[in-house]
């Protein structure tokens, strides 16, 4: 990178994970991107763990800020984080996740370039041998290549892997904390609602290490399927229904599941694709019921 380096902020919401804490901020002790010019702010949202402990460990190699907040969810930890920054930039991530070296070079870089974009990068599965997490990244990929087209009204990066333009972040009123899941693509189809893009950049690599079990796994999509009817009720509202995609189910998915892999590993990832779709339509259908019990006015009930 020629020039000054903007000054990115590196915001990561942790929960009871103090392990997993440790080895996302070794990581990003070891970011290839001058200490002066990048700052790391922990939000902890209301661990019964005690992480300062954690945190007192970096503060030798990092410039770092540790906040609380008291169990109000990812999305107002951001928030939060955010409010403290002081970067030109913030780069989200998540207390599982260890971005690669070059990670905040790549994603400065894209910023210098376009400094109104905001940009995702590419999230891997870091769990070896773990059928349930390698379908979670088989999904989130899927998802990447059918919604991440040049015109998409809905596109969606993680938000364990995204960079922001501090000005335009403020600007559309940061990630709407009502949402426990889905905040990320609520978030990205407000921003590019107002006229705003988000670019890909697949080297900006964030290894992800989430160990699932058949069990963690269902729990995880059920709570997917409430946040996505609280994305498309949302849509709903401004006007901007989200369609139905059966491309998505009969052919995206299956295409990412099978290829490059071995013919059993390919039939095993199909396999869990029927869970899958079983916990995400159920936690949809719940939370539409309890929408429905909670307000006056019964919801609509998007497919």
């Amino acid at each position: 990178m020629t020039g000054t380096p903007p000054v990115c902020s590196v915001i990561v919401p942790t929960r009871d994970r103090p392990e997993r804490l440790r080895a996302c901020l070794q990581s990003l002790s070891r970011l290839e991107y001058p200490r002066d010019r990048f700052e790391v702010i922990v939000v902890d949202d209301g661990s019964a763990a005690r992480l300062k402990p954690v945190v007192a460990l970096f503060r030798d190699t990092l410039d770092l800020t540790f906040l609380r907040q008291q169990g109000a969810g990812p999305a107002a930890a951001r928030n939060q984080g955010a409010e403290r920054a002081r970067g030109d930039l913030f780069a989200f991530t998540d207390d599982d996740c260890a971005p690669r070296p070059d990670w905040l070079t790549r994603l400065a870089t894209r910023y210098r370039a376009r400094p109104t974009d905001a940009v995702g990068g590419l999230t891997v599965n870091a769990v070896a041998g773990n059928r349930y997490s390698s379908a979670a990244q088989m999904i989130i990929d899927a998802g990447y290549a059918q919604r991440n087209y040049e015109s998409s009204p809905f596109p969606f990066f993680t938000a364990n892997n995204l960079a922001v333009p501090a000005d335009g972040f403020r600007q559309v009123g940061g990630f709407d904390a009502a949402y426990v899941t889905s905040e990320d693509r609520e978030f990205c189809a407000r921003w590019a609602a107002g006229g705003r893009r988000i670019g890909y950049d697949p080297a900006a690599v964030v290894e992800h290490r989430h160990p699932l079990t058949f069990q963690k796994f269902c729990r995880l999509y059920f709570a997917y399927g409430r946040g996505a009817f609280q994305f498309r009720q949302a849509q709903a509202r401004s006007h901007r229904p989200v369609p139905f995609e059966p491309a998505f189910y009969l052919r995206t998915l299956p295409r990412h599941a099978l290829a490059g892999r071995a013919p059993g590993e390919g039939i095993a990832l199909l396999a869990l694709l029927v869970p899958w779709h079983l916990a995400n339509t159920t936690g949809y259908f719940w939370q539409w019921l309890c929408t429905a019990r909670a307000g006056a006015n019964r919801p609509t009930l998007e497919p």
